[in-house]
């Protein structure tokens, strides 16, 4: 049983958030970059554990490609780019808008990425922690495209409320990963675009895809909804292709779910497409992939050995 959570605590974190935020909007885009460079060096020093994570995980991801010298930039090179990105998120009601973002913002394979928004079909755009992807959904809201996001509700509802008002500022809507599986195939039937993060694990009862070499537990949602409302699957990252700010939308893959009429292992089948068209967009930008998380945390169950 959890804990009864402390209103005055959780209120307490969501006024020094404001206060956090309210500094960051204070400063130029300049000075909070470095800002965020100290936080990255001060996150890497004290952070041990998700540290030694982000370097056991690349060390799987890219054998025998990086000295343990280079991993450790690397690892350095992720901290500072999340936390650069927060930075940068922050600003972004401030200086991102419908007549500049050409200025941060483009949409790489343009064409693939405009057809598959105005089929008129209903759309998923799987992507993960990769690059900037909450600037992803914020753009999209700016240019008019209503997109609804599948996260995770945070534990402190005013730190919920609060995200949940940036993320819906231009137009985005948010769905919550649990309660609202209806509403997701109403919108689908509907024609509506969903978008996820589909490189969360999925405990042990998720399926097993090959992911950077080693099976990941990945969630079977997202290809059960594209076979069942015939619904195509757009794969994309949203690297940083620029300083001090400029970020891309790239396609990864486009699958049709008509491709896998008949495969009687269409589920597995799709993930995996999904998965390594993801891995391929990370493998061009490992620096801004979120390798502190646990990818990688449950393994499929060994068989058990039969009795003598």
């Amino acid at each position: 049983m959890s804990k009864p959570r402390s209103p005055l605590a959780d209120y307490s974190i969501y006024l020094m958030v404001r206060v956090f935020v309210c500094i960051i909007q204070a400063l130029s885009l300049h000075a909070a970059r470095g800002l965020a460079r100290g936080l990255a060096w001060l996150a890497y020093r004290v952070d041990k554990r998700h540290r030694e994570v982000a370097k056991d995980n690349l060390r799987h991801a890219f054998p025998g490609k990086y000295s343990e010298v280079e991993l450790d930039e690397l690892v350095r090179s992720v901290y500072r780019h999340f936390c650069t990105m927060l930075i940068e998120i922050i600003h972004l009601p401030r200086c991102f808008h419908t007549n500049n973002w050409r200025r941060y913002f483009s949409l790489g394979n343009g064409k693939e990425m405009m057809d598959c928004l105005l089929s008129g079909r209903p759309l998923t755009i799987v992507t993960g922690h990769f690059g900037n992807w909450e600037m992803a959904g914020y753009a999209l809201g700016l240019l008019g495209f209503t997109t609804y996001a599948v996260a995770r509700p945070l534990d402190n509802p005013y730190l919920d409320r609060y995200l949940c008002s940036f993320r819906e500022k231009t137009g985005q809507k948010i769905l919550a990963k649990k309660g609202d599986f209806e509403q997701m195939q109403a919108l689908l039937d509907s024609g509506g675009i969903i978008a996820t993060l589909a490189d969360q694990d999925a405990g042990q009862r998720g399926l097993f895809v090959d992911f950077f070499g080693r099976p990941a537990s990945t969630h079977k949602a997202i290809a059960l909804l594209a076979l069942e409302h015939r619904v195509p699957l757009v794969v994309v990252g949203t690297p940083k292709i620029a300083e001090p700010l400029f970020y891309q939308v790239q396609v990864g893959d486009i699958i049709n779910p008509e491709e896998y009429e008949g495969n009687p292992d269409a589920v597995r089948a799709i993930t995996q497409r999904f998965t390594s068209a993801f891995e391929r967009l990370v493998r061009q930008a490992p620096g801004q992939y979120f390798w502190l998380h646990r990818r990688w945390k449950h393994q499929p169950a060994k068989p058990r050995r039969k009795a003598a």
